[in-house]
């Protein structure tokens, strides 16, 4: 008995070092790639020390005095990130909310399009917003909301208003044109897969709707909706982490002294922490903040998930 299961201990070492010859090229690439990961990823982190310390440059991370979680009493009891936060959350939720609702409205309503030119030409010209950069896109913003801007135009044409509004005086003008602007840029993109989930729906349950006399709204209610759902929760998942990520070249370039109490975000406080005022200890406990609050949005989430029993990402 012993003997047949040093025979079969040795025959699956034989198979296993023949499989890792056959799949030698696979390891190689896995291996380099995980490298990379290392040390483009995971030893960056240990920057992280600094939020604890006192940190100087000149000192270096090993040698800068350890303040413990001084920066982070610091940053707690300070009314500018406390009112950052709420323009993080605020921002990066209208984001979410939006470019996922316009972004499966846009997929259902191209994909009820029956003419494939004009559909394949449609969807084209959607996602070329998201090869523009943010450069590009809040100069042609700022044209068309500045005072001689068309959006002005035709709200004066059309006898809404009698003159000029200054869009970018207004704090509460910023939050709603930061979502606009992401929709704009991004609903062709993040149509794309929503548009693959409709296609890999079975057709002849259509079949079989238009047979029991089902209109388009009725098939896109009880077919292509709970046909996308496991997508879209996955997506929504995959997002919720992203909400404190709610931008830094928009505001940043939309921003001005007017607005600044609702266009500031983390990542902004960072680099005027960071950057502007050499306090990097300041600016990575305010980015771990950010990270942890992350984490906890897509643990928090995927758990709620798994208790309803939709899809979930672990």
């Amino acid at each position: 008995m012993a003997q047949t299961n040093v025979s079969k201990v040795k025959k699956d070492k034989k198979i296993t070092w023949k499989e890792i010859k056959r799949q030698k090229t696979l390891l190689i690439i896995s291996f380099i790639v995980t490298i990379y990961g290392i040390i483009f990823y995971y030893w960056p982190l240990t920057g992280w020390l600094m939020a604890f310390q006192n940190y100087k440059p000149k000192d270096g991370l090993l040698h800068s005095k350890f303040v413990g979680l001084d920066k982070f009493k610091f940053m707690f009891s300070d009314a500018t990130f406390l009112r950052v936060i709420r323009n993080t959350f605020a921002m990066g939720a209208l984001n979410l909310l939006t470019t996922t609702i316009m972004a499966i409205l846009f997929a259902i309503l191209l994909n009820e399009i029956r003419h494939s030119m004009v559909k394949k030409t449609i969807q084209t010209v959607s996602y070329l917003p998201h090869f523009l950069s943010w450069i590009i896109v809040t100069g042609i913003l700022h044209d068309a909301l500045s005072n001689t801007g068309i959006i002005n135009d035709l709200l004066q044409r059309a006898g809404i208003i009698d003159q000029a509004i200054n869009f970018f005086a207004h704090p509460r003008f910023f939050w709603p044109i930061v979502a606009f602007a992401n929709c704009w840029k991004e609903t062709g993109w993040n149509a794309i897969i929503y548009l693959a989930a409709i296609t890999a729906i079975d057709p002849s349950l259509y079949e079989a709707a238009s047979i029991d006399g089902a209109g388009r709204l009725a098939k896109i209610r009880y077919i292509t909706l709970p046909g996308i759902k496991p997508t879209i929760i996955i997506l929504l998942l995959m997002n919720v982490g992203n909400v404190l990520n709610a931008g830094f070249e928009v505001q940043y370039l939309l921003g001005n002294g007017l607005v600044q109490s609702v266009s500031q975000t983390i990542d902004i406080y960072v680099l005027k922490w960071g950057i502007s005022q050499n306090d990097f200890s300041m600016g990575t406990a305010a980015g771990i903040f950010k990270s942890a609050v992350s984490i906890a949005l897509i643990l928090v989430c995927n758990a709620w998930a798994k208790r309803a029993g939709e899809e979930r990402l672990f």
